[in-house]
């Protein structure tokens, strides 16, 4: 009966599951218009200063194995704001694995007219899988494969991206990494072989009045077999300290957005998802916190606090 009881229960969950996702690989964010070089490197050096961002997300939380992401990036432009570099690191738990993302971004900018600039980057690195089956939704001891642990496994990473930018605007396509390699399947809980991500991004910000300005933003994730991925938000900047907004994900999720500017170099966001799906009835939804610390230049610090 309790066997009964704990397949009954998993099939259940993993329909819920397919039905918010296709076998989840990337991490997703709701704040990405702030974590933007965790899927495009032409980020790269793109705020004019030193931006260094820490990101904590817990997602459908109640679950157990439900996914917690925590990512640091760290960029700065170089050579006159002509070429960009950073450092992009990701934790990424899900059920019984961890993926560890270290990787180093790469951008050179063209400035155009109108002070429009045009950003090519590339990113490089690793990322290393763990799995351990005994932490599993479903472990028998009699399958060889639930018995066959994954420790360390390193596999390269090489990714570009391209964004298109001004002062109040941005537009971008990138993909994380062209290199195929091993991932963990949560729907049909095994190691399986990863797909391209690709991302469409864009924003804008409007100046509605002296004290408020206003943004909305896009993200779109398209992998291959699965269905797209689309964020859109609009977010409002009162009096150049808070941040207010939403955020909707196609047939998944709505979020609320909130963040304080502490100073003119430190920023504080938090981001709460409802899911939409009918895991709602066993998540608790979605928890995001950023800190956000920037160093800019004296040509930099008289202008308002960067909306993106």
């Amino acid at each position: 009966m309790k066997q009964y009881i704990k397949d009954t229960y998993l099939v259940l969950l993993g329909i819920f599951m397919a039905a918010t996702a296709t076998a989840q690989q990337d991490p997703q964010y709701t704040q990405y218009m702030y974590n933007t070089m965790t899927v495009n490197p032409a980020y790269a050096g793109s705020t004019g200063g030193l931006d260094a961002t820490l990101l904590h997300r817990s997602q459908w939380t109640g679950i157990d194995g439900a996914p917690q992401t925590q990512s640091l990036t760290v960029h700065s432009p170089i050579r006159n704001e002509q070429m960009g570099l950073g450092l992009s690191i990701v934790n990424d738990k899900l059920g019984p694995s961890n993926e560890l993302y270290f990787e180093g971004n790469f951008s050179y900018i063209l400035s155009l007219a109108q002070d429009h600039k045009l950003a090519l980057g590339l990113k490089a690195g690793g990322r290393m899988l763990n799995i351990d089956w005994t932490k599993g939704r479903y472990y028998d001891k009699t399958d060889a494969l639930l018995n066959s642990n994954i420790d360390n496994k390193i596999k390269p990473s090489l990714g570009a991206g391209v964004l298109y930018y001004s002062e109040k605007w941005y537009v971008g396509v990138s993909v994380p990494s062209f290199l195929q390699g091993d991932y963990y399947d949560d729907i049909q809980e095994s190691v399986t072989t990863e797909r391209l991500h690709y991302f469409f991004m864009g924003g804008y910000v409007f100046d509605v009045s002296d004290g408020l300005k206003f943004k909305p933003a896009f993200l779109v994730k398209a992998v291959s077999g699965a269905p797209l991925t689309a964020d859109i938000s609009a977010n409002f900047l009162l009096a150049e300290k808070v941040t207010l907004g939403a955020s909707y994900r196609y047939d998944d999720s709505v979020s609320a957005l909130a963040g304080f500017q502490i100073s003119s170099g430190l920023y504080l966001g938090y981001a709460f998802d409802y899911t939409t799906t009918r895991l709602n009835k066993y998540a608790d939804g979605s928890h995001e916190f950023i800190l956000r610390f920037q160093i800019l230049s004296k040509s930099k610090q008289i202008k308002s606090p960067r909306f993106f």
